[in-house]
């Protein structure tokens, strides 16, 4: 692999753990998939014989983002007017989502995970994780194998979720028959893949998570299961918490959500949950204690209506935070970096109602890098440092868009927002993305390819 010098950047986001820092008119140094330096006149040192150079003046420099929480499936199912569900409940519009859902096949899980990926790569996206739930019985067990071979063809670090759905509508779930499977299924298929792809080496770029969808959907016994395969594994766990199910869950199981997962065991350091905008105080705080962690996914909040997330007090209780784009159903785009500064402005939004100020801007940077790096169980990503991996994004300042904004790198994407994908995306030391276009690969290509597997759907 070859190295890159990036000479001269306006502004490098640089964290050696103490937190981050914007380091002015420095230079960069990558050596393979490693942060190898970032400091002045880096071109005077001994460098390896293939270091590419890159005049990087006037580029904010800054760590790649960690997304910890998608649906890439169902990009396939974007821009649908009829299927809005801002007069619903979460619980009624799943009902009248599902069934879209089970219509897909293989070729489309395949290609709607490389449309994702491609949309999160162009926008500062260097890690993804998606919650893979949906199985028709008709496409088959190989979904999440055709989603790492995207990852592979993009260049992406990908954290594979497992997931699926267990209970059937009969006993109260929101799941067409055609999506169920039992839990044996289920917990056999997640040991295939942890068996098959999961790398926990340092610059790991496949790694598997057990994620079952979500209690309100699946028997006990399928998170039970869970728990023991993730620790006997050594995998992550995720699932979806505190999104309007938790009185069906008190109906059913005498407690609500956070209260049940904690029981069977779901929760703790190596999990984390989705959503958790209807919890209360003592539910957060009990978070907390245990070290589950949450992916705020900030847009989906828009079309719910009712709660912005607490980011405020989570921050103050010392709940881990990532920050997700959750599905394209509830979230026409997979722009990570637009959902960093729609995170900010929700805050703002309803600032004026909450015990806790609004975190500083740098800090929802932080919950879409370090943050969700910690969520993943990463140590090696989110920060730009020597001996990091070499993920990172460059935006060109010197265009009109930003004057009046350069002095201040560390809140220019929650505070501003970039407008623009990033004028280059480097992902495990590899540039995969740069002036446009996606290195090596032609994306009218897999437009077409894509658009021809999204016209096989009877919608």
């Amino acid at each position: 692999m070859a190295g890159y010098l990036l000479k001269n950047c306006a502004a490098v986001v640089v964290d050696d753990g103490k937190g981050p820092t914007a380091r002015r008119n420095v230079d960069v140094l990558t050596d393979g998939p490693v942060m190898r330096a970032i400091g002045d006149n880096l071109a005077e040192l001994e460098l390896p014989a293939n270091t590419i150079t890159r005049d990087a003046s006037g580029w904010f420099v800054y760590p790649g983002l960690v997304n910890t929480h998608h649906h890439f499936f169902q990009t396939f199912v974007r821009n649908r007017a009829d299927l809005d569900w801002t007069k619903l409940s979460v619980i009624e519009w799943l009902d009248l989502i599902y069934p879209v859902f089970s219509r897909l096949n293989e070729d489309c899980f395949y290609h709607s995970s490389v449309t994702a990926m491609a949309e999160l790569i162009k926008h500062g996206c260097t890690t993804a994780f998606d919650h893979q739930y949906c199985f028709p019985r008709h496409a088959g067990k190989r979904l999440i194998d055709r989603q790492f071979e995207a990852a592979e063809l993009l260049g992406m670090r990908f954290h594979a979720g497992r997931g699926g759905n267990t209970l059937p509508k009969s006993e109260g779930s929101t799941i067409p028959d055609a999506m169920l499977e039992t839990t044996d299924e289920f917990i056999a298929d997640c040991a295939r893949l942890i068996d098959t792809y999961h790398d926990d080496s340092p610059f790991s770029m496949r790694q598997v998570v057990v994620a079952p969808c979500q209690p309100v959907n699946s028997y006990r016994e399928t998170f039970v299961e869970s728990v023991a395969l993730a620790r006997d594994r050594g995998v992550r766990m995720h699932t979806h918490v505190g999104e309007g199910e938790s009185p069906v869950i008190a109906a059913r199981h005498g407690m609500r959500t956070v209260d049940y997962c904690a029981e069977l065991g779901f929760a703790g350091p190596d999990a984390f949950y989705a959503h958790c905008w209807e919890l209360s105080h003592d539910e957060l705080a009990k978070m907390a204690a245990d070290g589950t962690g949450v992916s705020h996914c900030p847009e989906p909040v828009y079309l719910v209506g009712a709660e912005v997330t607490d980011i405020p007090a989570m921050q103050a209780l010392g709940l881990r935070i990532g920050i997700g784009c959750d599905g394209a159903a509830s979230n026409d785009n997979s722009n990570l970096m637009h959902c960093v500064h729609s995170a900010y402005m929700l805050q703002c939004l309803a600032a004026s109602g909450r015990k806790h100020p609004v975190p500083v801007p740098v800090d929802f940077l932080g919950y879409a890098t370090t943050g969700g790096a910690a969520l993943l169980g990463r140590a090696d990503i989110g920060r730009l440092a020597p001996g990091m991996a070499a993920d990172l994004f460059a935006i060109d300042t010197r265009r009109m868009d930003y004057v009046g904004t350069r002095h201040d790198p560390l809140s220019l994407i929650a505070k501003v927002g970039i407008g623009m994908a990033t004028d280059m995306t480097m992902i495990n030391g590899q540039i995969v993305w740069e002036n446009g276009e996606f290195i090596g690969l032609d994306e009218k290509r897999l437009f077409a390819e894509a658009e021809a597997a999204l016209a096989t759907v009877n919608f």
